[in-house]
């Protein structure tokens, strides 16, 4: 096997063009290209990173916007994935709220924010509920879709094998689901970190876009951009663990098979 196809199956060569834009960044920022004032060098970016791990700040606000952003995904993730059977399984209950989950779903929910001011003020409900409903449709439409998207003859077939009604769920139409599911998933855990940065920056007392916005206050480019780069890379996290999952959950289906 060659080394670019080694790099390939082991995940590896996705981190060389991030790898060689931070070092060009690095080059471009020793050689005067740009300015410290405009773009920090990642390695004062790093020296901010050893700083502020020593004083533990960033540990603790790491920690703060992870819990706000797992504890609304778990909300508005429950509720979706359930309206999503709900709504698959039964026409009567996709005929009636389906849609108004619709329209819903195309007002922009950054858009909602003064109103969530208004409702919720400044404090962790307006966020938790800013995080729980960005995350809400990508889930609801996926599963929505997934349970619609089963072979019925695969279903058909079921019930002549004797299937009942919760052994055919669990094994025909579940299954059948869980790729648009984990489609869903994926795109939801995005928004997820997109909202949290909108709610911490406009109106926090710790956390990510909290240190974000302290640190422009007092002109400190290099936490800004570290704040920045750390939603990234916990965005990163998120997808991986989900894609884990995926090949875990989907070992069956051919798609996630490994030649």
């Amino acid at each position: 096997m060659s080394l670019a196809a080694r790099l390939a199956r082991s995940g590896a060569a996705g981190w060389l063009l991030p790898a060689a834009i931070i070092a060009a960044w690095e080059a471009a920022a020793r050689a005067g290209l740009i300015p410290a004032n405009v773009l920090p060098a990642p390695s004062a970016v790093a020296e901010a990173f050893w700083r502020l791990t020593l004083s533990g700040e960033l540990v603790r606000n790491i920690g703060v916007s992870t819990l706000r952003a797992l504890s609304g995904f778990a909300i508005g993730g429950s509720i979706g994935f359930a309206l999503g059977l709900a709504n698959g399984l039964s026409a009567l209950s996709r005929g009636l709220t389906d849609t108004t989950l619709q329209m819903i779903r195309n007002i922009p929910h950054l858009a909602l924010i003064p109103l969530v001011i208004l409702w919720f003020g400044i404090d962790e409900e307006a966020k938790l509920f800013l995080v729980a409903l960005g995350v809400f449709f990508p889930i609801y439409v996926n599963t929505l879709l997934g349970i619609q998207s089963v072979d019925p003859q695969l279903v058909e077939m079921g019930r002549v094998y004797g299937l009942d009604r919760r052994a055919l769920f669990f094994r025909v139409v579940l299954p059948g689901a869980l790729p648009s599911i984990f489609v869903g998933l994926r795109y939801a855990l995005g928004i997820m970190w997109l909202t949290l940065i909108v709610a911490e920056t406009i109106s926090a007392s710790s956390g990510l876009g909290y240190m974000a916005m302290q640190a422009r206050e007092f002109l400190l480019i290099d936490v800004v951009v570290l704040s920045i780069l750390i939603y990234a890379l916990l965005g990163k996290l998120a997808d991986s663990l989900a894609r884990l999952l995926e090949r875990l959950s989907l070992g069956w289906h051919p798609g996630f098979q490994k030649g």
